[in-house]
């Protein structure tokens, strides 16, 4: 069981040339409105990938509620400790897309900052259960239900976007960390780990495993002693929206199938890259036979 805490968001993507400097306007032919938010699109990379998903989020109740919440019920993605806040509206994603693919967000939380550990029963927390932790609601809630899992047994994967700080002994209840190379080098220069590695550091200094993505370089991960390299797929990139999301969802179901670390690896760097083949987030979220067939074809 896979249980993803965070963020759901009704995503506003816009297809522009470039991608805006500051104080600049730049205008493009169109507008799409597609769920999203790294707790939901995380939930359903993990189940398209073929593994039992419960999201804990919060949505507002206003029309943007429905249409976040739609890919998420026709998946059979579980609801059933979804809250509904009555005053704060849903969360949503402002994203431009330029013609090589790259984005640029901005997220108004909404409702996604009335989200509370509590809403966690304990009952899902136990050894069985992988809980997905991201930094789009309000982190002291991830931290404090990621003691609790630790407490309880459950593995924990924390994916450190939008990147930020996180406590100490925080992080010494995550099992796996998930984050790139910026954001490595920016929360082992906050904890003062000295120079070498980012996430050598961080592995060591916190014993935890660490998995950096590395875009079209695929994956680098360590956990004690243990590394790991995997490459990427070949592929030409259309829209770079959900690769993370869909590597972190892949990597948790790989996890839950109790998959060897270096394969459930390979299930992230091949979801991460189908996702770039397609615009969008949610859309673009790869199928469990996708993944296993991307996975032969990695060298």
């Amino acid at each position: 069981m896979i249980v993803s805490f965070g963020a759901v968001n009704l995503d506003l993507i816009a297809t522009v040339e470039h991608l805006p400097a500051p104080g600049e306007t730049v205008v493009g032919p169109g507008y799409r409105a597609l769920p999203g938010g790294k707790g939901a699109n995380q939930a359903l990379a993990a189940r398209r990938a073929g593994a039992e998903v419960q999201v804990v989020g919060c949505v507002g109740c206003d029309a943007f509620a429905e249409p976040a919440l739609a890919v998420l019920v026709a998946a059979g993605v579980g609801l059933d400790h979804l809250v509904r806040d009555q005053e704060a509206p849903t969360g949503c994603a402002f994203i431009c897309v330029d013609s090589a693919g790259e984005n640029q967000i901005a997220v108004a939380l909404g409702a996604n900052a009335k989200l509370k550990h509590s809403a966690v029963p304990g009952a899902l927390l136990g050894p069985n259960t992988i809980l997905m932790l991201q930094r789009e609601v309000t982190p002291e809630e991830s931290w404090t239900l990621a003691r609790r899992a630790s407490q309880r047994g459950a593995t924990v994967v924390l994916n450190l976007a939008p990147a930020g700080s996180v406590p100490a002994d925080a992080l010494r209840c995550i099992n796996w960390l998930v984050l790139n190379e910026r954001e490595a080098a920016e929360l082992t220069r906050m904890h003062e780990l000295g120079e070498g590695s980012d996430a050598a550091a961080l592995a060591k200094a916190f014993d935890i495993g660490v998995m950096t993505t590395l875009g079209a370089e695929g994956i680098a991960a360590c956990k004690g002693a243990e590394r790991w390299q995997v490459p990427a797929l070949k592929i030409t990139p259309v829209d770079t929206v959900g690769a993370g999301d869909a590597a972190v969802g892949a990597f948790a179901a790989a996890l839950d199938r109790k998959l060897e670390t270096r394969e459930a690896l390979r299930w992230a760097s091949v979801a991460g890259g189908l996702a770039c083949l397609t615009p969008g987030a949610q859309t673009s979220l790869p199928t469990e036979a996708q993944i296993r067939n991307g996975v032969r074809q990695l060298a």
